[in-house]
């Protein structure tokens, strides 16, 4: 029988009701094995996509290497004999789950980094974020006799850079993302030179570290510290940086400088608690975030819950602020792989109970406030309520970390279709009904903007952040999305 309502299936992992970044990229130059020290960088960005890893190194006396495997970095890179195959001081790598390509059903050839052998000599990149104009470069290169191996829009670099009629690797990537449009963080390599690249837009993170004598890009800082490198700086948007173990950081500005539009949700969500993002600790920030909750949306109650791991320094926060004890009373299994079982109806009727459970000690008789990072459809926060209601709660009060998520990312973010969005589709009053609690409240986009530390807000002519996701205001235009019908916001 079909489902009464559109928000009703049930969903085997609990984290398949969260919005999913894109992937995670690591580099680094001028270390001897440098894979391994990818492998670790790659292992400690594993949060950023869990579906499959790839790392490609350069040896003088070998050439390059690569090893693409499916699965966590944790079940294939720690083997020494995979590892001994990728010599080299030079090396970069990738963690994916797959927005743009075959979604659920990658083939290994879309699995990056993908590598490129062109005039001059090969290169490989890893890319992290959407290219909004993909489908419209495929047609045309395809036309012009591109033959392309992979589903993924990210292989467009490649065949630009091939087309290319500049005399360097590193000319040849300006020239080939100055046709990009979308969000890209890009790190790609040479025989000898390690490349960064951020867009105009600075949607996506990456950072340069330093490590000995050599050097390291990454997604985030949290790659750095598990390698012991020092955290040198972010590269700034619309940056290169061109770095070789003798020269060097060298950094050009390659794009028109624009006003940055960096992801907010990153700090809401995606990057790692102990993650520094513009010299602000991700972690408290997003403390922070419950503090304004707390102070936009009080709730007489006897607890205040997150949901793992996600809500738990929004809970703090909130906690902290209104005076009303925190407490654990929801604990994650930390060790259900997503091959658990064969998922049999009585094992999905389950649901959110293989990943998290309540402490019925500490929930029975209380006024609950469940603190959560998200609602993106709505399935998980019913199982999660009903999971507290039979535990004995007396109430059951939702708040939520982030605005309302209305809209679709088309910037690297694993996204449903717009009518799969709760808050698409119902006001804030009409979410409580379907979730059936006492109360729901989301954060303001104001009170997001001030937790990041905008004290004034969000400026609406000219917004500080990319937050499409919650405003449907986009910062580059998804020509190809349009293309298949998606409808932009009205101006107001």
């Amino acid at each position: 029988m079909p489902p009464a309502h559109p928000f009703d299936f049930d969903a085997l992992d609990a984290d398949d009701d969260k919005l999913k970044e894109e992937c995670g990229i690591f580099g680094v130059v001028g270390v001897a094995d440098a894979a391994n020290f990818v492998a670790l960088g790659l292992h400690a960005l594993q949060h950023r996509g869990q579906e499959a890893g790839g790392i490609v190194s350069y040896d003088p006396g070998q050439g390059f290497n690569s090893a693409r495997r499916f699965g966590y970095v944790r079940d294939n890179f720690t083997s020494q004999s995979l590892m001994q195959t990728l010599p080299g001081e030079l090396a970069i790598g990738h963690v994916r789950y797959s927005t743009a390509g075959s979604k659920g059903q990658t083939q290994i050839r879309d699995v990056q980094p993908f590598f490129g052998e062109f005039s001059m000599g090969g290169a490989a990149i890893a890319h992290n974020g959407n290219i909004t104009n993909a489908n419209a470069l495929r047609r045309e290169l395809i036309e012009r006799g591109s033959i392309f191996q992979s589903s993924s829009d990210s292989e467009c670099i490649i065949h630009l850079m091939a087309r290319s009629l500049q005399r360097d690797i590193p000319a040849r990537m300006e020239d080939a993302l100055r046709r990009v449009e979308g969000a890209f963080s890009v790190i790609a390599m040479t025989r000898t030179k390690l490349i960064g690249v951020r867009d105009p837009l600075g949607v996506r993170p990456l950072c340069l570290g330093k490590i000995g004598d050599g050097w390291a890009l990454a997604s985030e800082t949290c790659a750095l510290d598990i390698i012991g490198a020092e955290f040198v700086r972010e590269i700034e948007p619309g940056e290169m940086v061109v770095i070789t173990a003798e020269k060097g950081v060298e950094s050009q500005r390659p794009f028109r400088p624009q006003r940055p539009r960096f992801c907010i949700f990153e700090h809401v969500y995606f990057s790692r608690p102990d993650s520094i993002i513009g010299g602000r600790s991700v972690y408290e920030t997003r403390r922070q975030i419950g503090v304004e909750l707390a102070r936009e949306a009080p709730v007489d109650a006897d607890l205040v819950c997150p949901v793992p791991d996600s809500g738990t320094p929004a809970a703090i926060g909130f906690a902290h602020e209104s005076g009303i004890p925190y407490g654990m009373g929801i604990v994650r299994n930390q060790y259900m792989g997503r091959t658990f079982i064969e998922p049999t109806e009585q094992i999905r009727n389950m649901g959110v109970r293989l990943k998290l459970n309540v402490n019925r000690a500490l929930i029975e008789g209380k006024r609950v406030i469940l603190v959560d990072d998200s609602v993106v459809r709505g399935t998980t926060s019913r199982k999660i309520k009903e999971m507290i209601l039979d535990a004995g709660a007396a109430e059951v009060h939702f708040r939520i970390a982030s605005p309302p998520t209305a809209w679709p990312c088309f910037y690297g973010v694993d996204t449903p279709q717009r009518e799969k969005l709760l808050a698409a589709t119902m006001s804030e009053e009409e979410m409580r009904e379907h979730l059936a609690v006492d109360s729901l409240r989301f954060i303001s986009l104001d009170g997001l903007y001030r937790a990041v530390g905008e004290a004034k807000g969000r400026d609406a002519s000219c917004p500080q952040y990319c937050d499409a996701c919650f405003s449907g205001e986009y910062p580059v235009e998804p020509s190809d999305q349009i293309e298949q019908g998606f409808r932009l916001k009205a101006a107001e």
